[in-house]
């Protein structure tokens, strides 16, 4: 069994990206309504991140209150000046229309690759900004040489943050996919016949040995706080007798979504002088 381990890749690619923006004034705004617990962790490690890179960074925390036309005044705001990169930080309360605000991001400084414009570039193939969490897990594997042509990949999960997308890039890979959720009949026949498993439910423990054959690949994007400690979606301590590769929970996706940030937030800056 070998880790994959996404700390270590992340290092890697910030010492890279380090070189290419140190002369260049790049800026990162994030913007938060209410105070989500976990939205607070993630958004510090957003922070540390442009800390370490030099780049700009721009937190906007709105009342829960705050109503649509406020959220997108501030956006359209964010879209004329210099800022590189802006990002909404989800969730965000049930009142406000998730897709319309994101929408009003300018796909160019689009760095979570959510807007209907950057979903359908990567739907069709085209060129564009790519959701975080899934170009992470595509870079994760592929530095590990895992070649992805032709596996079997099972993907639990279909949000429009990774499921969906990963699943597109994994097409794009020439992988065959199958995506599982939570109305999917008999999922272990599913990934008993996997190469690759990659679970992103937040469901503690879902994925055990005996749903995996011998081995095959598992990645965990799952994150779930238990009595102050961090599990993932796979039983780590199982499943990794039985597999051949392994992410842990935390220390293997969670590293590769930041760095994967990172590389967005200097791929918007070359978008937009282009």
């Amino acid at each position: 069994m070998n880790i994959l381990d996404g700390k270590k890749l992340r290092d890697e690619i910030f010492l890279k990206l380090k070189d290419k923006v140190k002369d260049l004034k790049l800026s990162l705004a994030v913007i938060q309504v209410g105070d989500d617990e976990a939205s607070n962790v993630y958004i510090n490690q957003k922070k540390k991140m442009c800390e370490n890179l030099n780049i700009q960074f721009k937190h906007y925390r709105l009342q829960e209150s705050i109503l649509d036309d406020e959220v997108i005044h501030l956006i359209e705001k964010l879209n004329k000046d210099d800022t590189t990169a802006i990002l909404m930080q989800l969730p965000i309360p049930n009142h406000l229309n998730k897709q319309k605000i994101i929408d009003s991001i300018d796909y160019r400084k689009d760095v979570d690759g959510l807007t209907s414009i950057n979903a359908g570039n990567l739907l069709l193939g085209k060129k564009g900004l790519i959701p975080c969490t899934p170009k992470g897990i595509i870079t994760l594997l592929k530095y590990n040489n895992i070649d992805l042509k032709g596996k079997r990949v099972t993907i639990i999960g279909r949000s429009n943050l990774v499921g969906k997308p990963l699943a597109l890039l994994m097409l794009r890979e020439n992988a065959t996919v199958s995506i599982c959720h939570s109305k999917t009949k008999n999922i272990k026949d599913i990934t008993l016949n996997s190469d690759i498993i990659i679970s992103a439910t937040g469901k503690n423990g879902l994925v055990k040995e005996d749903m995996i054959k011998d081995n095959a690949v598992v990645v965990d994007v799952g994150i779930s706080k238990i009595d102050g400690k961090l599990f993932g979606d796979v039983d780590f301590d199982q499943v990794s007798r039985k597999c051949s590769y392994i992410t842990p929970v935390p220390g293997g996706v969670g590293p590769m979504t930041i760095a994967s940030l990172a590389e967005n937030i200097y791929e918007a800056y070359l978008i937009q002088k282009k």
